[in-house]
């Protein structure tokens, strides 16, 4: 009797439907068939990220059965001598994409990739760059948790996670820690992103004080660790001397939790 109120009653029910079906289905896919997605699907929208100083942007991809955002940056650059605002300087700077790829490869090789999100090499606009799978679902980042003094549902398996965060951070020298390249899910698990100013040629650690606990398949992983095998998973995003450089970290901290447990027994430092 009255098609046209009906169909507005209609669009009104199916409106606030969506607004209450919760976040957005993720796709079941592995980490290779991401990969595979991040490689090949269509760009069908962009957006620039207002935050950071590095000009990433969000895009949108479809294959035609999948649509998914994705993370872009193509910064790139190299300086012999770059002075800080704070007045330190650093010799051979880089700031680039190579390593956000480079730190989800080693993420793979020591179990860690379910804490970083899949990263492929990908050109856009003409610009090569990483494309990392967008983080879906997430709550905040770790900055806003500290303002707003979120405390996590459960402690226990937070500090098991913030104590991976703390060894990878160690291990790729990451020389601009971000606590909002720290992300929260709505299950509380954390990822980590964002590692252009990471993989830094010094072989020292750069704050082994905060290396108190390690998960122990982890320590094992790192053991593991190969110079030739993490050359060739990472080629060509590092060179010779930040591999080398990784490996020599690696065995100060490999060497750092030897000496804790020493000192505190393995129920103290290994869980």
């Amino acid at each position: 009797m009255f098609p046209h109120f009906s169909s507005r009653i209609f669009m009104l029910v199916a409106l606030c439907l969506a607004a209450f079906a919760g976040p957005a289905q993720e796709p079941n896919l592995s980490p290779e068939e991401m990969a595979q997605f991040l490689l090949e699907a269509k760009v069908t929208g962009s957006r620039p990220i207002p935050e950071g100083i590095t000009h990433p942007w969000r895009l949108t991809l479809t294959d035609g059965k999948i649509t998914h955002d994705a993370h872009f940056q193509s910064i790139d650059e190299y300086r012999q001598l770059q002075e800080f605002e704070d007045g330190s300087v650093e010799l051979n700077f880089r700031d680039s994409y190579h390593f956000n790829i480079a730190a989800y490869e080693l993420a793979k090789l020591l179990g860690l990739d379910g804490m970083v999100p899949v990263t492929v090499a990908r050109k856009w606009e003409g610009n090569s760059g990483a494309l990392a799978w967008w983080v879906p679902n997430v709550k905040m980042n770790e900055r806003e948790r500290l303002q707003k003094k979120v405390e996590p549902p459960d402690a226990a398996a937070w500090n098991d996670q913030t104590d991976r965060v703390i060894v990878f951070a160690q291990l790729i020298c990451d020389a601009d820690p971000n606590a909002t390249n720290r992300l929260i899910d709505e299950h509380w698990k954390l990822w980590m992103i964002d590692f252009t100013r990471a993989f830094r040629l010094r072989s020292d650690l750069l704050d082994p004080l905060t290396l108190k606990r390690c998960d122990r398949r982890l320590l094992e992983k790192l053991r593991q660790l190969d110079p030739t095998e993490l050359a060739e998973k990472t080629k060509p995003h590092l060179n010779k001397s930040e591999v080398k450089a990784v490996i020599e970290r690696r065995d100060k901290i490999v060497a750092h939790f030897e000496q804790l447990i020493k000192e505190k027994g393995e129920s103290e430092v290994l869980y």
